[in-house]
């Protein structure tokens, strides 16, 4: 090419910015006010490199669970304002209250101030640069995407609301019965001769081939993308760049070569990882029932005043190889709340109790499901459990809906964590494409990283 294009940041490389930034800011900051302001209750030296690594380990964990490392919360300021401060706070309190592993609280407590405010001004000093630099079109990733079979400004949609980064800048069209005019959405059309002047005018990152495998390419095309691959130039395949950005399984658009596309993780057949997984979910759910049970004369009290009913309910769930379990719950909605027959729970159901709500948001609703996670039936996480009428139905509307059940079932999961609260087939189609990712992608990095969202869901209320 002629022409460089512009420099791009991916997702991985915005994180890892973040995340190194955030470090590197703070210490700083913290190096800066000691030496002038003689702020001695932090020190960076190699005498006390305990202290600062205890330190950066609880900002990491922090920072995670109060999402600043959520891109499409770190391009708001109103948002990071809001989550360093938490972020920033909760490091301090439990750093100060840890002082086996860092200093001594200091006689002069003013010292405290200085640390927690050294903190908060770093990070926020910083996130706005971010904002206004990192974040501004000129890192704009510009993509083109070939198609014929896909809908194109769906394409785009999918893509570009998951990353506000990922720009589709126009397409080129491999199906001449395929109509459509993008016009409202911005996007131009390329003739296949344009390709590559078009790369140079408009400083194109990457072509996305979204064509159906069954058909295949234009005989012109297909040289111009093989010249575009010699020269270097990124050309990606759709199923791969939607998996990469979005974190879900393209489902519905891998036909019959599903398994083709899609490797199991290792970890499924893991006897080691399996052995550490099961010991944890043991720990944490007799940990769980002991919090729980801890929990239950205000849940028996709140119960009586805003349920009035069994504190308990069990219901037919379905979980690994398709056995049926009975599953726990605290009853959140009213007596005989499925009179006319089974019905999805929904956004803001009226069947749900003024308790039930409250409930279903803190998640309290699912503690009793630890005794589950304790009897072997569910893990801690996996995909949601569903019931046997619902999955009877999902299988039929859904290619692949049973591969989910090739592991546990969890009591919290990607899916949970990622999707929005699902009460029709197209939220249903979403969760499964987060619990194929979790089933192929599964490990120990992805399974820290579910916990720490899902301690952001009970921490932020928004359990449904």
């Amino acid at each position: 090419m002629s022409e460089k294009p512009l420099i791009h940041f991916e997702i991985s490389e915005r994180k890892l910015l973040l995340r190194l930034f955030d470090m590197l800011a703070v210490l700083l900051t913290l190096a800066v006010v000691g030496i002038v302001f003689q702020f001695d209750y932090f020190k960076i030296n190699p005498d006390y490199w305990t202290w600062t690594l205890v330190f950066l380990l609880y900002l990491n964990l922090f920072a995670s669970v109060f999402e600043l490392y959520d891109l499409q919360k770190a391009d708001r300021f109103d948002s990071v304002v809001k989550n360093v401060l938490l972020t920033s706070s909760l490091t301090v309190l439990f750093y100060i209250l840890t002082p086996f592993f860092t200093p001594s609280l200091p006689n002069n407590r003013l010292q405290i101030l200085f640390f927690l405010l050294s903190i908060t001004i770093a990070l926020l000093v910083w996130r706005f640069l971010y904002i206004s630099l990192i974040s501004s079109p000129r890192f704009y990733k510009r993509v083109v995407v070939v198609g014929d079979s896909f809908d194109i400004k769906l394409i785009a949609e999918a893509l570009q609301k998951t990353d506000p980064n990922y720009v589709i800048v126009g397409y080129i069209n491999t199906d001449h019965k395929f109509r459509a005019d993008f016009e409202a959405e911005k996007l131009m059309h390329f003739e296949v001769e344009e390709l590559q002047s078009a790369i140079r005018k408009y400083h194109i990152h990457e072509i996305v081939v979204a064509s159906a495998y069954q058909k295949g390419l234009m005989l012109s095309l297909y040289n111009q993308l093989s010249d575009l691959l010699k020269q270097g130039f990124p050309i990606k395949d759709y199923t791969q760049v939607y998996e990469e950005i979005t974190r879900r399984i393209p489902v519905q658009n891998v036909d019959k070569d599903f398994y083709r596309y899609f490797p199991f993780s290792r970890s499924n057949q893991n006897k080691f990882y399996q052995l550490v997984f099961r010991f944890f979910d043991i720990l944490v759910s007799l940990v769980g029932i002991v919090l729980g049970s801890l929990l239950i004369p205000f849940v028996l009290l709140g119960n009586f005043m805003g349920n009035r009913g069994n504190l308990f309910y069990n219901q037919d769930r379905v979980g690994k190889h398709g056995k049926v379990f009975k599953i726990l719950k605290l009853r959140t909605m009213v007596k005989d709340a499925e009179t006319n027959g089974p019905q999805y729970a929904q956004v803001n159901d009226y069947r749900v109790t003024k308790f039930g709500k409250f409930l279903r948001r803190s998640r309290l609703d699912e503690v009793p499901q630890f005794y589950n996670v304790l009897r072997g039936d569910m893990s801690l996480i996996g995909p949601r459990p569903e019931r046997p009428v619902f999955v009877k139905e999902l299988s039929e509307l859904i290619p692949f809906y049973e591969t989910r059940h090739i592991i546990k079932p969890g009591l919290t999961g990607w899916a949970q964590v990622m999707a929005n609260y699902g009460d029709c087939h197209e939220d249903s189609l979403e969760k499964l494409q987060y619990d194929l990712y979790y089933i192929k992608h599964r490990g120990i990095f992805l399974d820290l990283s579910i916990l720490l969202k899902t301690m952001s869901t009970v921490i932020f209320f928004r359990g449904q």
